[in-house]
């Protein structure tokens, strides 16, 4: 019989693999300006890549996310990390636009595949719920602020960037692909009915059970509020950096995107035993006080002002996070793990990329200064949807009174939002 990894080291693994797929898909982001100028694409073309990652990780999401739940964990973690691999192969034998696409639309799927299922594979496996959910809502700004950071050193101060980021994430991503194999299984292996039941597992849709759906809509203005954010940092970020700030150093832009998901990481952790409330009035006001520091220095050209303004909304979106996914792991049955965290994060990844992209389109249009401040402008309304919502549902809480067991799967039937 092949032995398996503990439960409380396969905990730490499975979290360990969440960061380095996030820090996988933060890495070609540095790289981008490297790739503009040896290939002498437009921004426009830049933006078609991004945008295809994000249409194969939402699709994908929405079709096999949750089939974890119906074959167990284990397997679809593997196909998700092949994948990756596969991906950054791919990125490292490009030698044009093409491959970059294909690269990230392949990294897209794997990315899809992976992030709702290794957030239910954490909360399967964490010692407490509350572990479960800071590692779930800690791990992508860390991942994200580790791929940003080493990718930026790399480029400064390291020959063939193009080639030494992918054969380091090629490395990380082989080890915990051995590592898989050890993994206890979480998730048991129901398998299908019939040939509809498949179809309709893997029919696009978001699905949520019937008991969560309060949970999960409450939760959306907030989710999509700190996650357009961190599309901002991504997609704009390091333009914003080098054409208004006058940072030119590729480590240095980096580090000023360590620095917004890096400190929503520490901060995540250090709101673990925060009150809802408490959190809530945290998260929402270092949101909405980071993104204005930050609309104020980019109107300035302040480079000081605009690190100031990304801590702060670092902050406020770790706090956020740990808030919502809190709320939303506190509710679901572990039957229903695998499908719920995959509609999360469609939510996620698609409030952190279509706004992103229609600001790629709108710079050629209005300029890059103008085009990030009706960007914070739009975060800025979501922010205070998010904060309506959950004062609403706060007071409704009391008179609810409901609570789920979550030990096993509820009888209700499922609610597809479609």
């Amino acid at each position: 019989m092949q032995r398996r990894i503990p439960h409380p080291i396969a905990f730490w693994v499975v979290a360990l693999m969440s960061t380095t797929a996030l820090l996988a898909s933060a890495a070609p982001s540095p790289l981008y300006p490297v790739y503009q100028q040896l290939w002498g694409f437009s921004s426009f073309t830049l933006t078609i890549i991004f945008a295809v990652y994000v249409v194969a990780l939402v699709g994908t999401l929405l079709t096999v996310g949750s089939l974890s739940d119906h074959v167990g964990r284990r397997p679809v973690l593997f196909a998700a990390v092949v994948l990756l691999i596969v991906s950054m192969v791919i990125f490292l034998e490009a030698d044009g636009v093409a491959l970059l696409i294909v690269a990230r639309v392949v990294q897209g799927l794997a990315t899809g595949a992976l992030v709702g299922t290794i957030s239910a594979a954490m909360v399967d496996l964490a010692p407490s719920p509350r572990l479960g959910a800071l590692l779930s809502s800690a791990s992508p700004p860390a991942g994200l602020a580790a791929g940003a950071v080493l990718a930026g050193a790399l480029v400064q101060y390291v020959p063939l960037p193009r080639v030494i980021v992918y054969v380091v994430l090629i490395a990380l991503l082989g080890i915990l692909l051995v590592t898989l194999a050890f993994l206890p299984e979480t998730s048991p292996r129901h398998g299908f009915t019939s040939r509809r039941h498949v179809l309709q597992i893997i029919s696009p849709n978001i699905s949520v059970p019937g008991y969560a759906r309060l949970t999960f809509l409450t939760a959306l203005p907030a989710l999509m509020a700190s996650w357009a954010l961190g599309g901002l940092y991504l997609s704009l970020g390091s333009s914003i950096t080098a054409s208004i700030l006058g940072v030119s150093n590729h480590a240095i832009s980096g580090a000023i995107l360590f620095a917004f998901f890096g400190c929503a990481a520490v901060a995540a952790a250090l709101a673990q035993t925060s009150s809802t409330t408490v959190r809530f009035t945290l998260g929402f006001t270092g949101l909405g006080a980071g993104v204005l520091i930050s609309m104020f220095a980019t109107l300035a050209s302040s480079a000081p002002a605009y690190v100031a303004g990304s801590v702060v909304a670092g902050i406020g979106w770790g706090i956020t996070l740990i808030g919502m996914m809190s709320s939303i792991t506190e509710v679901t049955a572990p039957a229903d793990r695998g499908r719920v965290f995959a509609a999360v994060f469609a939510v996620c990844y698609t409030a952190f990329s279509v706004p992103a992209v229609v600001a790629g389109l709108a710079v050629t249009m209005f300029g890059l200064r103008s085009t990030a401040v009706g960007y914070a402008i739009f975060i800025l309304v979501l922010v205070v949807a998010a904060a309506i919502a959950a004062i609403v549902n706060l007071r409704r809480a009391p008179a609810v009174g409901v609570a789920v067991d979550v030990t096993a799967s509820p009888a209700q039937e499922p609610v597809s939002i479609r």
